[in-house]
C-alpha cells in the first residue's frame, strides 16, 4: 500500500486512477503528473519501484496544493465569504444554493430533507 499525500492510494489499480483518490488531484492531474515523471499510464501502483512513488510524491507536494492544505484553504475562502456578508456569504451561512439556482423546488442536497408544513392540504 503506497502513501502519498497522507492517503493509502490503492496498490491493485493504475496509477492514474489511484492518484484520483488523493483530494485535489483529478484524472486531468493524475495524467500531467504521469507524463511529466514518464510514468506509463496503464501500469498498476503495485508494479512501481519505491523510487517511482517517491518521485510521485515530490512531484505532488513541490506542484499541488492537496489534501489538509487544501480543504484548510477551501473552508477559509467559504468563512471569508461569510464574514463579508456579501450575498454568497449569506447564501452559505443559511445553506442555500450559492450559484443563482433556483429554490422553489429542488436544492435538497443544500436545503437538506422536505419539511412538512401544517395546514398546507386543501
Amino acid at each position: 500500500m503506497a502513501r502519498i499525500a497522507g492517503v493509502n492510494i490503492p496498490t491493485n489499480k493504475r496509477v492514474i486512477i489511484a492518484l484520483t483518490y488523493i483530494h485535489g488531484i483529478g484524472r486531468k492531474t493524475a495524467v500531467d503528473i504521469a507524463e511529466k515523471l514518464g510514468i506509463d499510464q496503464s501500469r498498476r501502483v503495485q508494479d512501481l519501484s519505491d523510487a517511482e512513488v517517491l518521485q510521485i510524491r515530490e512531484a505532488i507536494d513541490a506542484s499541488y496544493q492537496v489534501e489538509g492544505d487544501l480543504r484548510r484553504t477551501t473552508s477559509m475562502n467559504i468563512k471569508r465569504l461569510m464574514d463579508l456578508a456579501c450575498y454568497r456569504g449569506l447564501r452559505h451561512r443559511k445553506g442555500l444554493p450559492v450559484r443563482g439556482q433556483r429554490t422553489h423546488t429542488n436544492a435538497r442536497t443544500r436545503k437538506g430533507k422536505a419539511k412538512p408544513i401544517a395546514g398546507k392540504k386543501k
